[in-house]
């Protein structure tokens, strides 16, 4: 399985998904270890088992073993702290934001790959996930890091067209009563 045969799934209603899934990740300028973490994290974050079925294999041969395994990481972790940080700023009673999180999330701190990377891949997992303080938060670690709003906004295409490919295939699966 791979990206062709996501794209091929793609009804044709939704022509303009399968354009923009080969237009963000099969064209895309990142380098390999930023799109296919990238890739990873957003189609585990999507929550779509045939997105996740399809992409994680070729993720896979396309990332280290440590890039791998820190992808993973950057959707685990961020999917708590997205439902954390996006609850807090939420809350109409501010006293919250200065409470203790209590969370471990020692994997942010070193995550066994180059730390912008694991920073893309946790903001483009919190584009999925809707948490603007997550975003706000790790794209200023990344701008100060140097990187462009070129690349960010890279990821957060591909986050956009994986998760809608997600939505788009999982409902089809509902529909055909699988």
């Amino acid at each position: 399985m791979s990206l062709d045969s996501l794209k091929s799934a793609v009804p044709d209603y939704a022509k303009d998904l399968k354009l923009n899934l080969g237009s963000v990740i099969g064209n895309s300028d990142l380098p390999a270890q930023q799109l296919w973490g990238t890739v990873l994290a957003t189609a585990i974050a999507s929550r779509s088992p045939i997105v996740l079925r399809e992409l994680e294999p070729e993720a896979k041969a396309n990332l280290s073993p440590e890039a791998y395994s820190a992808a993973k990481s950057a959707a685990a972790v961020m999917a708590m702290n997205n439902v954390f940080y996006r609850t807090r700023h939420l809350l109409s009673d501010h006293e919250y934001g200065t409470l203790r999180a209590g969370l471990r999330m020692n994997v942010i701190g070193n995550p066994g790959v180059d730390k912008v990377d694991f920073e893309l891949w946790s903001f483009a997992v919190s584009a999925i996930n809707g948490c603007g303080m997550c975003l706000d938060s790790h794209e200023q670690v990344l701008r100060k890091a140097g990187v462009d709003r070129e690349t960010i906004q890279e990821a957060f295409k591909i986050a956009a067209v994986v998760e809608a490919v997600g939505v788009t295939l999982d409902a089809e699966a509902v529909l055909a009563g699988e």
